[in-house]
């Protein structure tokens, strides 16, 4: 029960950040850092697939209503949230779900986190600004734009993660 209260604090915590500050917060008229991926890179690993793309599809299309962008964002978290079950099946083995429920930077430390959230975060924001863009002579500035938008996240993800971290052990 306080799992999905954090989880629902969460959601709301993130999707205000994102609309009411990071919005505005543009870096060179280009890249805009979006902390919201935050809520599906750390949702448990037990969640359920169909939940799971549930919340992914909520989240983008709460950040699409207060964004005018019409599905990008809820098409784009939908995508991420696929390569999530991927990656964690293929990363993180089902007997560890138990001691392990969540994806975070305390539990499953730095590296596992890193690659996971650089991973995820690159997904995410290859489809949204290719959907956003959708012309093949804009591929070179869309990868830069990707590239340069991922760092900024990635740097407001790590930090608050670090913020918010605690250091757990695996069993």
């Amino acid at each position: 029960m306080i799992r999905i209260l954090v989880n629902i604090l969460r959601f709301v915590v993130l999707v205000a950040i994102q609309v009411f500050l990071l919005k505005n917060m543009v870096i060179y008229g280009l890249n805009v850092p979006y902390l919201y991926i935050l809520f599906i890179l750390l949702l448990p690993f037990e969640t359920p697939n169909w939940l799971l793309f549930l919340l992914a599809f909520l989240i983008g299309i709460s950040v699409d209503l207060f964004s005018d962008t019409l599905g990008l964002h809820a098409t784009a978290c939908v995508i991420m949230a696929f390569f999530r079950t991927v990656i964690i099946r293929v990363t993180v083995q089902e007997d560890n779900y138990d001691s392990d429920p969540e994806p975070t930077l305390g539990i499953m430390g730095f590296r596992w986190f890193f690659f996971y959230a650089l991973i995820l975060t690159l997904i995410h924001h290859f489809f949204l600004l290719n959907f956003e863009v959708f012309k093949f002579s804009e591929i070179p500035n869309i990868l830069s734009r990707v590239l340069i938008s991922s760092l900024f996240t990635l740097v407001l993800i790590f930090i608050t993660e670090l913020v918010f971290f605690r250091k757990k052990q695996r069993k």
